[in-house]
């Protein structure tokens, strides 16, 4: 457990059992926004904290919004950087095709996005294994501070609506200059301070089923193969102003905004244990709207206990061999 605050902590000992009652309720509603003892989304240490949602499609959308107003706070246009998709060795020509590949959640595409947003001083997160031995994993936060690309490979002719009409698009990115302060990078590059690493663009293969993502004047017929191998060249990143509860297992944020609604019905406690637990106390978070009661009296299957209580105890093996990170 990486809880400090002892009244918090016994409420995430009932909540993983199934135990939690009226009382613990009531004590996380005063952490819900629109309380007194709650302050606002706008200021700090709240407007630069990571936003934890279930949903993929959820995190990239508030990633995107937020990059946009990040570009206008400071005066530039968006910047936005766009993956290439080959099949099989071959450039994809279909205009409709590369519209929904560049679409696809990241989740689909061995975690490298098709349109990444990259605004200076913006939080990111490296979203493959790059150089382990450096501390240069999945999962390590940063701050993007510049892109090196490729001059002849900017355009503004308009790939998404998502973004405004003044965004520019970047085709080649070369790669990202990230500031990593707890990378273990001894040397210092020519020209670059010490916590600056170069992330440069990786490849990935993943299959997609194309039949899933065309629209049906564009199905291939029946005889046709449409399950298909897609190799994407991309930078391995992704904004960090919204992460998926998922991603943060394992994490312990400074702050952290969550959501408590959850998606259906067949959510387990695993589902609020998480985002809840990611903080060393209950004044560390703030809760994005009001729920109901009854999540918190969810019955654990029987694994679920077993499983919290082994990554409880990996985690602090972790602290303990390499107490650098953390």
């Amino acid at each position: 457990m990486r809880t400090e605050d002892p009244r918090y902590l016994q409420l995430l000992e009932r909540l993983r059992h199934g135990q939690c009652n009226y009382d613990n309720y009531e004590l996380l509603l005063t952490r819900v926004v629109g309380q007194s003892s709650v302050g606002s989304l706008r200021d700090e240490p709240w407007n630069k904290a990571p936003i934890l949602v279930f949903r993929n499609e959820v995190r990239t959308q508030l990633n995107n919004k937020a990059a946009i107003h990040k570009a206008a706070e400071i005066g530039q246009a968006p910047m936005v950087c766009v993956a290439q998709d080959t099949c099989k060795g071959k450039s994809i020509e279909d205009p409709t095709l590369i519209k929904k590949l560049l679409e696809l959640s990241d989740s689909k595409t061995e975690h490298l996005p098709g349109l990444l947003p990259l605004v200076p001083g913006m939080p990111v997160i490296l979203t493959q294994n790059f150089a382990i031995e450096l501390g240069l994993i999945n999962g390590m936060n940063g701050i993007f501070r510049q892109l090196v690309y490729e001059e002849d490979s900017v355009s503004t002719d308009v790939l998404s609506e998502t973004f405004p009409n003044n965004t520019r698009y970047i085709r080649r990115p070369l790669y990202a200059l990230i500031e990593i302060v707890r990378s273990k990078i001894e040397c210092n590059f020519e020209h670059l301070q010490s916590n600056l690493v170069p992330i440069p663009s990786m490849e990935q293969t993943f299959r997609i089923n194309i039949a899933d993502v065309l629209p049906k004047d564009k199905k291939l017929k029946s005889n046709h193969r449409t399950i298909l191998p897609i190799k994407r060249r991309a930078l391995p990143l992704v904004p960090a102003y919204s992460i998926t509860t998922n991603k943060s297992q394992g994490q312990t944020l400074r702050n952290v905004v969550i959501d408590l609604k959850l998606l259906n019905e067949t959510d387990d406690i695993a589902a609020m244990y998480v985002p809840l637990s990611r903080v060393k106390r209950l004044t560390d978070l703030i809760i994005f709207r009001h729920f109901d009661y009854k999540i918190l009296t969810m019955t654990p299957s029987k694994s679920q206990p077993a499983e919290i209580e082994r990554l409880d105890k990996l985690y602090l093996e972790t602290q303990w061999r390499f107490p650098e990170w953390f």
